[in-house]
């Protein structure tokens, strides 16, 4: 019986791992939804109420003198970006150790049954 509970905890934990990787996927996600909402949508700078174009039009990318530019940088945009790419990669890498250490406690489950039926 001891066997078995030790079973039921490393599954439990590798499922919590899994979720734990998923949510952090799920912020790397939200986070690159934030930048395509800074990228593709039209702002109003602060100082002034005209509306300037998505940073992603080629219009407004060469007009350094313009308060749209200095309102939404790149710098700030590659931020964005940048921060979500830890959030990405810890999450992939939870993930796919809760989903394989689970699918090794069942294969090494499925493997233990068939021994105890051919003995």
């Amino acid at each position: 019986m001891r066997s078995l509970s030790y079973d039921i905890e490393f599954r439990a934990r590798a499922r919590r791992t899994q979720g734990w990787g998923l949510g952090l996927l799920a912020l790397a996600g939200l986070m690159w939804i934030w930048l395509a909402v800074l990228l593709f949508t039209p702002y109003e700078p602060e100082e002034s109420s005209r509306e300037c174009l998505s940073r992603f039009t080629s219009e407004s990318l060469h007009n350094s003198d313009s308060s749209c530019v200095q309102e939404r940088d790149w710098p700030e945009l590659l931020a964005v970006l940048g921060g979500s790419v830890p959030f990405a990669v810890v999450g992939a890498i939870l993930y796919t150790n809760g989903a394989v250490s689970h699918r090794m406690a069942e294969h090494l489950a499925e493997v233990t049954r068939l021994n105890e039926a051919r003995s």
